[in-house]
């Protein structure tokens, strides 16, 4: 008899393979981090055989950690990093070109020039989301065009396009199966969110043959076996769904009005909206929160592309902290006196703002200025960006009154504090913080009757800690005004004409 539901939560810099038991309790976790490979500025790519090797071998450690086979498998559930692209060929499986990252702004040129030519509304109107180089289609693409004979090979049905779930799939299933789920069907600007299928006059905007689509299905659903060879036996495939997505399930976030917040290498906060799609008035996202037996779920989402990528530039870039945990305790012996801030735009800004041509910068750097100092404005920089998610769902008639988080940042006391106080709601860090991988593998488990349905599932949902705001008013509004200041200074389209008062301000 089947004791576990197995969850590969494919990331961006790590890939991890986890075994949760009936009780949805953890019982063995691998992980494994990859490459990341920056070739120009701008520009982020993951070598697929990294994605796929730490696949395998995470699988087969948690199983060596279980003690059991295949056949202790009730399900395998996935949640992957989201937009990121890759293309193969049918034939051999071999990707033909590194895959490009979410994070990747590559082609801004390209998002610059469709808007021009006045597509967006198009664009925005059948997908729910902007047009920029953070979603798959503009990407596809400039794969397409780069590598020699790869356009005419795709019209010819020789390559396969995914993001990183298809993938895995097609891998897994010894390329039996070339699908996806709706989920990360929404985040490639391809797909319509009430047709619930791939759009023909999207797929002629942005020059990508139907041929090297995968089938859109449900995300709690039958995603083939996996090949006997990897791990002993075949395992049935039963739950896909984008990382955002996963984690929203494994909050309970199943009633419209509940929000989370993951906080990795970005910060992701979706709003259950029902459903019903509706068109943000603020520039956030429209998105499938899952499918099943083809209904679909739909949320509100906001993306910030540096959270804990900002702690990792601390320590790695700068070599100013030596873990990622120091940066908190910096942060709490700072000056308070010195009002330092980071906008972080690495890579671009994502919502509300959607500036890809924006770039990192700090302000208000004084001779007394150090690592302390750095730190808080680093950290404070993820409260403040999550304070303009929070205005942009209030302004789009979504309450906010409670915020649940997960990720790795959440389980820094002193970054949970100041996001309460900064939004001025109350913060539940929930007992178990893998929140990712739980949604997969309830995916997986429902659909086989491993576990229950939403209702009961989210009665399972535990509070560890409630952050409640606790910032004096004016303090909060100094700051806010500081950050609106810099973030200001740091745009470069229209929106700093606003003066970045916020989103609706």
């Amino acid at each position: 008899m089947a004791e576990y539901v197995l969850a590969i939560d494919q990331g961006t810099t790590s890939t991890r393979a986890l075994l949760f038991d009936e009780g949805a309790r953890i019982v063995a976790v691998a992980q494994e981090p990859f490459e990341q490979h920056f070739p120009r500025p701008g520009e982020v790519e993951h070598d697929p055989e990294d994605l796929w090797t730490t696949t395998v071998s995470t699988v087969r450690a948690v199983l060596a950690k279980a003690g059991g086979g295949p056949e202790a498998i009730a399900a395998i559930g996935i949640a992957n990093q989201r937009e990121t692209v890759l293309v193969w060929e049918r034939a051999t499986g071999r990707p033909i070109h590194r895959a490009i990252v979410w994070q990747d702004r590559r082609t801004a040129g390209e998002c610059d020039a469709l808007r021009d030519a006045g597509r967006e509304a198009l664009v925005s109107g059948r997908t729910g989301l902007v047009l920029d180089p953070y979603f798959s289609a503009t990407k596809i693409a400039w794969i397409l065009d780069h590598v020699d004979g790869a356009r005419s090979r795709a019209e010819a049905g020789e390559l396969a396009f995914g993001t990183v779930d298809t993938f895995l799939l097609w891998r897994l299933t010894g390329g039996r199966v070339h699908a996806t789920d709706a989920t990360n069907a929404s985040r490639t600007s391809l797909y319509d969110l009430r047709t619930g299928d791939w759009d023909p006059e999207l797929l002629d905007l942005f020059r990508v043959p139907r041929e090297v689509l995968p089938e859109v299905r449900d995300s709690a659903g039958e995603f083939g076996t996996s090949d006997p060879a990897l791990f002993g036996g075949g395992i049935g495939i039963a739950g896909v769904a984008g990382d955002q997505q996963a984690a929203t399930l494994g909050q309970g976030c199943f009633e419209p009005g509940m929000m989370k917040a993951t906080y990795g290498t970005g910060c992701f906060l979706v709003a259950n909206i029902g459903d019903a799609p509706v068109a943000s008035r603020n520039r956030l996202l429209t998105t499938v929160v899952w499918q099943h037996r083809g209904e679909r779920v739909y949320g509100l989402e906001g993306s910030i592309f540096i959270a804990g990528a900002g702690v990792q530039w601390l320590r790695d870039e700068l070599g100013i902290i030596g873990s990622a945990e120091e940066s908190g305790r910096l942060a709490a012996e700072s000056d308070p006196d010195q009002p330092v801030y980071l906008v972080p735009a690495f890579t671009g800004l994502g919502a509300p703002w959607w500036d890809a041509g924006a770039r990192g910068a700090m302000f208000g750097l004084t001779r007394g200025s150090g690592r302390a100092e750095l730190a808080r404005a680093t950290l404070e920089s993820v409260g403040f960006q999550t304070r303009d998610l929070i205005d942009a769902v209030r302004g789009d008639g979504v309450a906010a009154t409670v915020l649940r988080v997960d990720g790795g940042m959440a389980a820094s006391d002193w970054t949970m504090q100041f996001l309460a106080d900064v939004l001025e709601v109350p913060v539940d860090r929930p007992v178990d913080l893998e929140t990712t991988a739980r949604g997969a593998a309830w995916l997986a488990g429902f659909h086989v009757g491993f576990y229950p349905g939403p209702a009961e599932w989210t009665a399972r949902w535990e509070r560890d800690r409630r952050f409640t705001p606790g910032m004096e008013a004016d303090v909060r509004e100094r700051k806010l005004r500081g950050w609106r200041d810099a973030v200001r200074r740091t745009l470069t389209g229209p929106e700093r004409g606003r003066g970045a008062a916020g989103p609706g301000g």
